[in-house]
């Protein structure tokens, strides 16, 4: 293997010693590199032209070098069923689950590229790419007008992140050290708790505005201009919290070094294919990532209707579980390994990302795009989402854990999905029943 990679090191001007290599390395990737194999490349090494062999070296890496390559076959079984006109529903699992090990590889390829560019750009990258799924399925059903989808997919992935993830990390890791205290970094915990309840208020003054207002007509152009407001602001704080997170306070979120390798010998020291290797797959990883978004997009309320759930189920709960498996699935490895640092720099970062970046991103991008999306997720959202960052706020203040604190955060999230589940409001119906609840009070306090 070391003859394949010496080439790409000279080639790329990569030099230093490999703790250079490594500075920088944050917890989301740490978490994503749980997942991945190491790859045998002797009968690679064998093939006898160089083109080819490098080919193959690059199909191994990125296709077969994760766990989650049993996955892979979904994706063309995706692109059939839709192309046939399969049932779907079965377009709407089959893309779901393919979303599954590219989102992973998505991590694993800014990674890559980080190792070119340095620590800064790489995470500037990963910052960018790191909620790329999310981000592009938002954007999929903002061009199909469908605005509801965007906010339940987005506010299920906070949540997701804050009471599944982060409490399944806590309950699986007190129980694996049940013998000793679990202790982490609360510095981090802080930092991105401040941001999420900053987020709650731009979330909640457009939901508090409508429902103070004289009526719903007269409060939605407010509304909206309040909204677009708010998602600046909150992209100026999340433009600060990159600028604290590498580079004034950069120590806080790097992963500990002595995590750096697995207990299956990986190590991730030195780049395993070239930058412009990686970023060509990148792309491609990109535009297969698209594809799959819009096809979940098309087909979520067949999906609804043939299951007999409501499409806010499916967006805050099937969704965010089934598309983050990968980066989920490394937090809770690392909490069992007790680096319970790197499992909340998962899932608080991750929450972080969406609800300061992805849902500001969306807003203003879908006022570019002449539709309106305002920050009002309506009241059972927003309480949810206010409990939620509450409960994690208060189970992080000592800098302790135990199974106990993930087992509460756990059910807090099985009572939010209940919720949800006997929840059947029809898709884009949401704001017309607050409207008429809104009209009536008026009609019976003017009587």
């Amino acid at each position: 293997m070391a003859s394949l990679h010496e080439p790409w090191l000279v080639e790329n001007g990569l030099k230093g010693s490999s703790k250079e290599i490594r500075h920088g390395r944050t917890a989301h990737n740490m978490s994503s590199s749980s997942l991945r194999k190491k790859s045998d490349l002797t009968l690679v090494s064998k093939v006898r032209y160089a083109m080819l062999r490098q080919f193959l070296a690059n199909l191994q890496e990125v296709i077969l070098g994760t766990k989650l390559s049993v996955l892979f076959p979904a994706i063309p079984l995706a692109i059939v069923a839709e192309c046939y006109g399969f049932g779907r529903p079965w377009v709407f699992a089959l893309s779901l689950l393919g979303l599954t090990p590219l989102a992973e590889r998505v991590s694993f390829l800014t990674e890559q590229i980080a190792y070119y560019t340095g620590p800064t750009v790489g995470g500037l990258l990963n910052a960018t790419c790191g909620n790329a799924t999310e981000l592009i399925i938002a954007i999929f059903a903002l061009s199909q007008h469908k605005i509801d989808v965007v906010k339940y997919s987005l506010l299920g992935s906070v949540l997701s992140n804050l009471l599944l993830v982060l409490g399944t990390s806590l309950f699986c890791g007190g129980i694996a050290n049940i013998a000793r205290e679990q202790k982490y970094d609360r510095r981090q915990a802080d930092v991105n708790s401040l941001l999420l309840f900053l987020g709650l208020l731009c979330h909640s003054l457009p939901l508090l505005f409508r429902m103070s207002g004289a009526s719903a007509a007269l409060t939605a152009d407010p509304t909206l201009q309040l909204s677009r407001a708010s998602s600046i602001v909150m992209l100026i704080a999340y433009v600060s919290y990159i600028v604290f997170q590498l580079f004034t306070h950069r120590q806080l979120f790097e992963a500990p070094e002595e995590a750096e390798g697995d207990d299956d010998g990986i190590s991730e020291e030195e780049p395993v294919i070239g930058f412009w290797s990686g970023f060509i797959w990148l792309v491609g990883m990109t535009v297969v990532i698209s594809l799959l978004s819009e096809y979940v997009v098309e087909t979520i309320e067949d999906a609804s209707d043939t299951w007999g759930i409501s499409v806010s189920f499916i967006s805050i709960i099937l969704l965010p579980i089934v598309g983050n498996a990968a980066e989920h699935a490394g937090a809770i490895i690392f909490a069992f390994k007790n680096k319970l640092d790197i499992s909340l720099g998962v899932a608080l970062g991750s929450a972080t990302q969406i609800s300061m970046f992805v849902v500001p991103l969306c807003v203003l991008v879908s006022w570019i795009m002449g539709i309106n999306m305002d920050l009002n997720f309506n009241l059972l959202e927003t309480g949810s989402l206010a409990l939620s960052i509450i409960a994690v706020a208060f189970t992080l203040q000592d800098g302790t854990s135990h199974y106990l604190k993930g087992l509460v955060l756990l059910l807090l999230y099985i009572v939010i999905g209940a919720c949800f589940f006997v929840s059947k409001t029809p898709l884009n119906q949401v704001n017309i029943t607050n409207s008429g609840a809104k009209l009536a009070i008026d009609t019976i306090f003017r009587a």
